[in-house]
């Protein structure tokens, strides 16, 4: 038993680790978009990759805040910032418009699935642990857009975004009560989060105005 809890927290890590530079990609690419310099590519990406997982935890009453306990996640953000700068000033717009959907859409699904699996360890109910995960998923987005001065995507009539979270959060939850593996649960709520997105986008799916 003490193996297996062992495996799921890793795998856990692994997949917070690949939805933090997948969401700080997003970030350091709005952030090229608005012309900011180091310091604004910086923080654009922390707050897009740790504001969900922060309220969270705050939420969840969780303490450390999950990057304050790994303090190798700031580290990782800021050594990609001082990658990312000089390599987006080459990025073409309409490169970076199909880029930022694709790392956020991506980041969406790993954070969403997260959110949710600590939200039941946590022994929430399962619908406050569905949106413990979508907040996860979709608050660092909100927090990026506000700061780089736009109305935050889940917010406008655009294309799904916070129901294609919802649903993957409710497939992963399905998937654990049936008790499949973790890294299978974990892998198929993500990959629908993913697809339900891209699939908005290329299709113009919408919620009813």
């Amino acid at each position: 038993m003490a193996t297996l809890h062992v495996g799921m927290t890793t795998l856990l890590h692994a997949v917070e680790v690949t939805g933090i530079v997948a969401f700080a990609c997003s970030g350091f690419i709005e952030a090229r978009r608005k012309k900011m310099d180091m310091v604004g590519v910086f923080t654009v990406a922390f707050i897009t990759a740790f504001g969900g997982g922060s309220l969270r935890d705050l939420l969840l009453d969780r303490r450390p805040l999950f990057w304050v306990e790994h303090q190798e996640y700031p580290i990782l953000i800021f050594v990609l910032a001082l990658l990312a700068v000089p390599f987006l000033r080459h990025l073409q717009h309409a490169v970076t418009e199909r880029a930022i959907v694709l790392a956020d859409a991506l980041g969406l699904g790993l954070f969403s699935v997260t959110g949710t699996s600590l939200a039941l360890d946590a022994d929430m109910p399962l619908f406050v642990s569905v949106m413990m995960g979508v907040i996860t998923g979709i608050f660092g987005g909100v927090l990026r857009d506000m700061i780089c001065n736009e109305i935050p995507l889940v917010f406008r009539r655009g294309h799904l975004y916070a129901t294609c979270s919802f649903a993957g959060c409710w497939v992963y939850l399905l998937l654990d009560r049936a008790h499949v593996a973790q890294a299978v649960s974990v892998g198929l709520a993500t990959v629908v989060v993913f697809a339900l997105r891209m699939l908005a986008v290329r299709f113009d799916w919408k919620l009813p105005g």
